[in-house]
C-alpha cells in the first residue's frame, strides 16, 4: 500500500477539529476536498473515524486511540521536512569527525574545541589523523570536515580557503645558515634537509623552485609530521622548510630559528572541505563558521 502524507495532514485537522468544515479551515482547503480526504481515510484505515451524532460529529474509539500518535507522527514528519527549523545548540547532541593537518589540530583544534563546548556542550569532536593515501572519507561521509593544504578536485565536495602563511627555513642557531645575512638560494640547496610527508615524499614545489635556478637539495629524511621534522631538525642539525604560523610556537620551545625562504614561492593556503550533502544542515555550518574562526586566527586570514 502506497501511504500519502497528506492524507496523515487530513487525519491530524479532522481529530483536532472534530469535524469536515473545520479541518478543512486549518488546512486551507474546500470542504468538498477534506471530504474526499476523510473518504480515502476511512477506506485505508477501514474505521469511520467521525461519525455523525445530530448535528455534530463524534470520534470512533480507534479515532480517539489513534489521535495522540498521529499528532506526534505529524510533527515528526514535519521536523524531517523542515531544514530550515532553527538550531538549538544548547540541547544539540552530535558528533563530529575531522581529518586536519596535524599542525592544524595543534595550533587551532584547542580553540575550536573551546568555541564548540561553550556553545554546545552535547557536540563531540572526533580529530582523526589523516591517512598515507588518499581516502574518499567526505563522499563515504565518515568525515565531515577536512582541513589541510590540499583543494579538492571532486564537483561534490566544497571548498574554502580560510587561511594562508609564508613558509619559513627552520634550523638550530647553531647551523651555518643560521650565521650572517639571510640565507642564498645556493647555501639552502647545500644543506641536508627533511621533508614533511605523510606519504614519504622527498620532492616537490620547493625542489621545482630551485631546479629552475639550476640547483638541486638534498633530503636526507622524511617526516609524517611537521612535529616529528622539527624534532630531526633540532637533533640532527637538519633543515626543514614549514609553514611559518604553525611552527612559530613550536620552535621557541625547541630552540630553534626561523629563517626567511629564498625562494619565491607562493604562500601556503589552508583549505576547508565539506561534502555538499552537509551544505544546508545548519549544525554543520555552524561548525564550519567556527573552524573558519579558529583556523584563521591560527594560521592567517588570507584576507587580512
Amino acid at each position: 500500500m502506497q501511504l500519502d502524507l497528506n492524507l496523515l495532514a487530513a487525519l491530524d485537522a479532522l481529530l483536532e477539529e472534530g469535524s469536515v468544515a473545520g479541518a478543512a479551515d486549518r488546512l486551507h482547503v474546500t470542504a468538498p476536498a477534506m471530504s474526499r480526504s476523510l473518504g480515502r481515510i476511512r477506506r485505508t484505515t477501514g474505521d469511520q473515524i467521525l461519525v455523525r451524532t445530530g448535528r455534530t460529529m463524534t470520534p470512533t474509539p480507534y479515532a480517539l486511540a489513534v489521535r495522540e500518535p498521529v499528532h506526534a507522527l505529524l510533527q515528526q514528519v514535519q521536523g524531517v521536512l523542515a531544514p530550515s527549523r532553527e538550531l538549538d545548540l544548547a540541547t544539540l547532541e552530535r558528533t563530529f569527525t575531522l581529518r586536519w593537518h596535524d599542525s592544524l589540530v595543534a595550533f587551532g583544534g584547542a580553540a575550536l574545541l573551546a568555541a564548540v563546548r561553550e556553545q554546545a556542550p552535547g557536540v563531540r569532536l572526533r580529530f582523526v589523523a589523516e591517512s598515507s593515501v588518499d581516502t574518499p572519507g567526505l563522499r563515504r561521509g565518515e568525515v565531515d570536515l577536512e582541513a589541510n593544504a590540499n583543494p579538492p578536485t571532486g564537483a561534490d565536495v566544497r571548498a574554502a580557503k580560510v587561511a594562508e602563511t609564508a613558509q619559513v627555513v627552520v634550523v638550530r642557531p647553531d647551523h651555518p645558515l643560521a650565521r650572517g645575512h639571510a640565507p642564498s638560494a645556493e647555501g639552502y640547496a647545500a644543506a641536508d634537509h627533511v621533508a614533511v610527508s605523510r606519504r614519504g615524499n622527498v620532492s616537490g614545489v620547493l625542489d621545482e623552485a630551485l631546479a629552475g635556478l639550476g640547483l638541486a637539495r638534498r633530503v636526507v629524511a622524511t617526516a609524517p609530521s611537521q612535529a616529528a621534522a622539527l624534532e630531526f631538525v633540532r637533533d640532527c642539525g637538519l633543515v626543514v622548510t614549514a609553514p611559518e604560523s604553525t611552527t612559530r610556537r613550536a620552535i621557541a620551545g625547541l630552540g630553534l630559528v626561523a629563517l626567511p625562504l629564498p625562494l619565491d614561492l607562493p604562500a601556503v593556503a589552508v583549505y576547508l572541505s565539506w561534502h555538499q550533502r552537509y551544505d544546508t544542515d545548519r549544525a554543520h555550518a555552524w561548525l564550519r563558521d567556527l573552524a573558519r574562526t579558529a583556523l584563521a586566527d591560527a594560521v592567517g586570514d588570507p584576507s587580512a
